[in-house]
């Protein structure tokens, strides 16, 4: 990605033009994630658990490949921006590598081990058979899930970021078409005076299964095909042979990343363990909770993008005005996007729950910790903008250790004291979630502010 003298004195309309697909992608994503969960949810509290219930362990592996997408982007990011393009492609080649790996360990791993998982999540007896169905399902495709995450990011780190708005794009039409068909039986429909007979296969979660699962295939081909037909980093005609010299310093960056997110979202999968324990309607709620939460991280995760691009192009160029320029742009929009996101779901939480259930509990309980979170939303914001920032630049080693440390340390041994050891439900539980955001947002200041995440000052090399 070129960036011209002009450009660097406009660094607001940078980040935006970098930050909006991604932006709009995850609306979309998060859109057919509303219409799965509301879907689902007209089934009844238990088909609700039956999907939430190992929701975390879907958000563990998503994370661990992304993580591992994060070594190649701090690299490609950063050869960008000092113009040496045939490395940069020689590290797309070699994450082509990563993904065929990933890809087939994950797949080994998730459907040898569907039919215990449920258990170990605590769910409900009688929702465990659906769950493990669920699931198994869904990770069939694991290695074409692997390719989207992977392949999507390394577009994102050349600066491409339409590519993978549009492969989602698909992969959530896919999605929804297929759940509409699937998870409920025939029926008619009045529209314009007519009555129109739907074809339904009457599957229920095993359908929402099925077209998560269909979603995940299409977009890894799509987004497979997308690298292999880009004009500057595609792999084709290029070793895939392990090439160390490039393979070093992307794993010496993606390895404390993907170990933070898989031990975070381990963290993840341990909370909610303490929370399914607590029943059905303390699963639902924190399920339905969470998906509707999603929506007002938008802001957050799409400037992620932008940080880390820009701070890796920053870095290559050896332009120190320009990656101050930046960082400070980013902080500035970032906690206003998230303090006017935080205060819509503040207003809006019981309307959010009530798209996803009837079930008046369920909607009262969710309603009280969305309020909860949407007033630390803007500290959010700002831990997950600097982290952007941190990986850009390669320094993942410090967000690792930081995430660790809160998670196990704030959020599980809180939950777990608070939740078992006082008898405290849901509200309690969500209470050190916010404690652990609060923890790291402070924790990332602090090393935004000493400079030592900054190679163009401190002269380290991650």
């Amino acid at each position: 990605m070129q960036i011209s003298q002009k450009q660097k004195r406009n660094t607001l309309w940078i980040v935006l033009g970098l930050a909006w697909p991604t932006m709009l992608e995850q609306m979309l994503q998060v859109a057919a994630q509303y219409v799965d969960s509301a879907m689902v949810g007209r089934l009844g509290a238990a088909a609700t658990a039956a999907v939430g219930a190992t929701t975390t362990i879907n958000w563990m592996v998503g994370s661990t490949l992304s993580a591992l997408g994060i070594g190649f982007l701090a690299f490609i990011a950063r050869e960008y921006g000092a113009e040496r393009y045939d490395n940069a492609g020689r590290a797309v080649a070699q994450s082509v590598v990563a993904a065929i790996m990933a890809g087939l360990v994950f797949t080994v791993a998730a459907l040898s081990l569907a039919r215990f998982i449920p258990g170990w999540m605590n769910a409900a007896e009688d929702i465990r058979p659906a769950a493990s169905k669920y699931f198994f399902i869904i990770y069939t495709p694991m290695l074409l899930r692997a390719a989207t995450v992977i392949f999507g990011t390394v577009l994102r780190a050349s600066g491409d970021t339409r590519t993978p708005m549009k492969v989602n794009v698909l992969v959530n039409l896919v999605n929804v078409v297929l759940n509409y068909l699937l998870i409920y039986g025939s029926r008619d429909i009045h529209f314009l005076g007519m009555t129109l007979r739907v074809p339904g296969a009457g599957l229920g979660v095993t359908g929402a299964a099925i077209g998560t699962a269909a979603g995940f295939a299409v977009g890894g081909i799509a987004m497979t095909a997308a690298l292999w037909r880009h004009p500057r980093i595609s792999p084709r005609g290029r070793s895939l042979k392990p090439d160390w010299a490039i393979l070093k310093p992307c794993l010496k960056v993606a390895l404390p990343a993907a170990l933070q997110r898989f031990g975070t979202s381990f963290g993840y999968v341990a909370f909610a363990s303490l929370i399914n324990s607590l029943g059905t309607i303390s699963t639902a709620a924190h399920a339905i909770a969470n998906t509707a939460e999603s929506a007002f991280y938008i802001p957050a995760y799409g400037i992620q993008t932008a940080a880390a691009t820009l701070s890796g192009n920053a870095s290559g160029m050896k332009d120190r005005e320009y990656m101050k320029s930046i960082t400070r742009t980013l902080l500035i929009l970032e906690p206003t996007l998230m303090a006017v996101s935080g205060a819509v779901l503040f207003i809006l939480a019981p309307r959010m729950m009530a798209l996803f259930t009837p079930d008046a509990e369920v909607i009262s309980l969710g309603t009280k910790v969305l309020r909860m979170v949407a007033v630390t939303e803007p500290l959010y914001g700002i831990a997950v903008v600097l982290e952007g920032i941190f990986m850009g630049v390669g320094d993942t080693m410090y967000a690792f250790c930081c995430n660790i440390v809160g998670m196990w340390g704030v959020r599980v041994l809180g939950t777990a004291i608070l939740v078992r050891g006082f008898g405290y439900g849901l509200t309690a539980a969500w209470g050190a979630m916010i404690a652990h955001n609060i923890l790291l947002c402070i924790l990332f200041a602090l090393r935004y502010r000493r400079q030592r995440w900054n190679p163009l000052v401190s002269g380290q090399k991650f």
